[in-house]
């Protein structure tokens, strides 16, 4: 953490917020990041009422906080639940808002206060990524928000500060960035992407930039997540999965996510699993809805991911690559049916129901999907 020091003296940070949770303040990494800063003459406030998928509640609290405090620069530190309310936290504060003014597309009127994020678990890439996501519990549904201004000022990703991430956590968070990966990957090319009259979209659709940083994502997963959950011990798993989280961000927040996290929102917003557990439960699901849109891209993903395809056509390769990814959730401990995670089957219309309207990410799919085709997919993850 000796950089974030050098960059306080540099920039002359005054005054630091950092928001976090009670177990990274438990685990001993708010003083990691807080003792280099008291190093660099910063006063620092920490907000540690942060907490998983965390609510609009919680982030009305964060912001009050601040407005107490008074930062001058504000850090989010852990996971993408962390990153994602300091996110929230410093626009609504720079800009009077109020958190729910920041969800969806380009909503934060301009630049805000100096935003840094420090990841603790190797997964959402929150700490290179123009997207926040919150949960609303009334709604029973996850609200996000986009806007090039939430993309951190500065991301110190320290491999290390991952080391003590619980085994749960670390299958969680590292699904979801090979989800981002694959879903970069596979999003529907840039000059295909049709965007109703009227209407902004968030991401790009998929080119050769993003495709690199989804590829390379995709290997270092392949190589790393496996091990890292099972031998957590294991530095060099360890790296290699927070270059990957790190590599799937910046990927997936240029090329665009689409049908798994589109039907995860009111799935982790109703059954409250985590956004990674999410996500990688509905993965081969939604990669078997857009094989025949995929099947080039998909066979890929089978060698990326260790998958010897020799002798195979490319469409038998792209299956075996959705199977390779079942092999890793299963091996990963990540629940493969809706209803062990709570759901039961008259749940999937509503599910159905409250996925539709999130047509902002059905835009980025390779393949057009209706609300039969959205309760197929659920059906089949049941």
């Amino acid at each position: 953490m000796q950089q974030i020091s050098d960059i306080a003296r540099r920039h002359q940070w005054q005054r630091v917020l950092i928001v976090t949770d009670t177990n990274i303040e438990a685990a001993g990494l708010v003083e990691r990041v807080r003792v280099p800063l008291v190093e660099a003459a910063c006063e620092v406030d920490v907000f540690s009422a942060g907490e998983a998928e965390p609510s609009i509640a919680t982030a009305v609290k964060s912001l009050a906080f601040a407005k107490e405090s008074a930062p001058a620069v504000v850090i989010g530190l852990g996971g993408g639940s962390n990153m994602d309310l300091s996110k929230n936290t410093a626009a609504a504060l720079t800009h009077a808002m109020q958190p729910q003014d920041c969800f969806g597309f380009d909503n934060i009127p301009g630049p805000i206060m100096p935003l840094v994020c420090i990841p603790t678990t190797a997964g959402t890439g929150s700490e290179v990524s123009h997207s926040m996501v919150l949960t609303d519990t009334e709604n029973q549904i996850k609200i996000s928000g986009q806007s090039e201004h939430f993309r951190p000022d500065f991301a110190f990703v320290d491999p290390s500060l991952t080391d003590n991430c619980p085994q749960q956590v670390t299958a969680d968070s590292g699904i979801d960035a090979l989800t981002h990966a694959i879903e970069a990957i596979t999003a529907v090319d840039y000059d295909k992407l049709e965007i109703p009259a009227g209407e902004t979209c968030a991401y790009d659709g998929r080119f050769s930039l993003s495709d690199s940083l989804a590829q390379r994502a995709i290997v270092l997963c392949g190589a790393h997540l496996e091990t890292a959950v099972h031998a957590g011990d294991n530095m060099v798993a360890r790296d290699g999965m927070a270059l990957a989280a790190t590599l799937a961000g910046m990927a997936f927040s240029n090329s665009g996510v689409a049908l798994v996290h589109a039907i995860e929102y009111p799935l982790g917003g109703v059954l409250h699993c985590s956004h990674g557990l999410g996500n990688g439960l509905l993965l081969p699901y939604v990669m078997r809805f857009n094989l025949r849109e995929r099947i080039e891209t998909m066979a890929k993903i089978a060698s990326w991911l260790g998958v010897d395809t020799t002798g195979l056509d490319a469409e038998e390769a792209a299956v075996a690559g959705i199977e390779r990814v079942e092999e890793i959730r299963k091996s990963i401990g990540i629940p493969h049916r809706l209803r062990d995670i709570g759901a039961t089957r008259d749940q999937l219309e509503m599910f159905a129901d409250k996925t539709m309207p999130i047509q902002r990410l059905f835009w980025l799919n390779p393949r057009r999907a209706t609300k039969d085709d959205i309760l197929e997919i659920l059906n089949a993850a049941f």
